[in-house]
């Protein structure tokens, strides 16, 4: 399934014609109300949803933007000091009536705010002063991925009711993988009911007669290993979380399809690197196998063409020459062809990195995105960035 906004682009080097992704249809198009970008870390998600919702909001949308641990730089170029789990104003940006505000995900706030719309006050105590729900909430793995989805429903759930935004741009964890996002609901509540806890509810579910001498040597060789009071506090947030656990599959089954919806469009975003590149790959192909809506991939921070066309070869062989005539004077000369030599061979490489992603997935509209100089630290450093996602594509 795919909401895409491709136009044809230009001719490739090599003869073939290259899908290219029109960003200002997507953002235009008042029936995308949730902007995924997706990927492996270290590949500038942060910075790309950013300088989208930002140009969303100049181009007169109404926008939100979670973000997941900015930079430092990123957080002061949005104007905002510090940015936490409540969306707040970017002073600055929007325009013909388009807004944008911007939050940090808070990933303990936010599931602190599961449990307390699922529990009673009593019951919300018990479990949120659990020495095994802070561990939970803070470390355990696939929680940040969880609780992004989760803020993701609750700020499509607010938008719905008070109109403050017409368009929701997400910025996904920095997960070892890139499949994570999609993986972690499932994860989770698989967790929360798997056969391990199903045993330590036992207890508190069943007759006396159930705590059989096969459980009570298990519970007593646990709290050998892990203390007595580490077991008893599990065993405790176990039984006050029971609960809870069918909310939890329930929720997690209608972000899933709220991702699977007509207004939802995922972006991928890449370098122009082998891992990164095939990381894309994977994630393209299971948002296809999930019958999710890709609307298409970014790849940043490409290296640029030298402006002059002499190869790599040519660069080489000249500075060979000129080493040869043992002149001192020819040193600087030298060094400097090599360098348009190597030059030259990094803008290959990346070009066949993706044309061999474009063979593989021919349907993927893309958009090239120049590396730039200097870091981003201000909005107009993400207006740039929005524009070249524009126009590269």
């Amino acid at each position: 399934m795919s909401r895409t906004h491709p136009r044809v682009g230009p001719l490739a080097s090599d003869g073939s014609t290259a899908l290219a992704l029109d960003v200002d249809a997507l953002l235009d198009d008042r029936g995308t109300e949730i902007i995924v970008c997706c990927g492996s870390g270290g590949v500038g998600k942060t910075t790309t949803s950013a300088a989208l919702a930002l140009r969303a909001a100049e181009r007169g949308r109404k926008v939100v933007v979670l973000t997941i641990d900015p930079a430092r730089r990123l957080a002061q170029s949005m104007g905002i000091e510090s940015l936490d789990n409540t969306p707040r104003p970017v002073p600055g940006a929007g325009a013909d009536g388009g807004s944008l505000d911007a939050m940090m995900l808070d990933m303990k706030s936010t599931f602190d705010e599961v449990v307390l719309s699922q529990a009673n006050p009593e019951k919300a105590k018990q479990i949120l002063e659990n020495p095994f729900y802070v561990a939970l909430s803070t470390s355990f793995a696939g929680t940040q991925e969880y609780m992004a989805m989760e803020k993701l429903g609750q700020l499509h759930a607010s938008a719905q009711e008070s109109g403050a935004w017409d368009l929701i741009v997400v910025d996904t964890p920095p997960s070892r993988s890139a499949l994570d996002f999609l993986d972690a609901p499932e994860r989770l509540s698989s967790f929360l009911d798997g056969r391990f806890i199903k045993l330590l509810l036992t207890p508190a579910r069943g007759p006396a007669r159930l705590m059989s001498a096969g459980f009570s040597m298990m519970t007593n060789a646990l709290s050998k290993i892990v203390g007595a009071s580490v077991l008893q506090d599990l065993q405790t947030f176990v039984a006050a979380f029971d609960t809870l656990f069918g909310g939890f599959r329930q929720r997690a089954q209608k972000t899933f399809q709220l991702l699977q919806a007509e207004g939802t469009a995922f972006l991928v975003v890449a370098a122009p690197e082998p891992d990164a590149l095939r990381e894309a790959a994977y994630f393209v192909e299971r948002l296809s196998g999930e019958r999710m809506p890709l609307a298409g991939l970014v790849v940043n921070r490409a290296s640029g063409a030298p402006v002059s066309r002499l190869s790599a070869d040519s660069a080489v062989a000249a500075a060979e020459r000129l080493l040869a005539d043992d002149d001192d004077a020819n040193d600087l000369s030298a060094g400097l062809l090599r360098l348009h030599a190597d030059r030259v061979r990094i803008v290959e490489r990346e070009a066949r990195l993706r044309r061999g992603f474009a063979t593989s997935h021919p349907n993927v509209a893309t958009a090239v995105v120049p590396a730039l100089a200097s870091d981003v630290h201000d909005l107009d450093g993400l207006r740039t960035i929005g524009t070249l996602i524009a126009e590269q594509g």
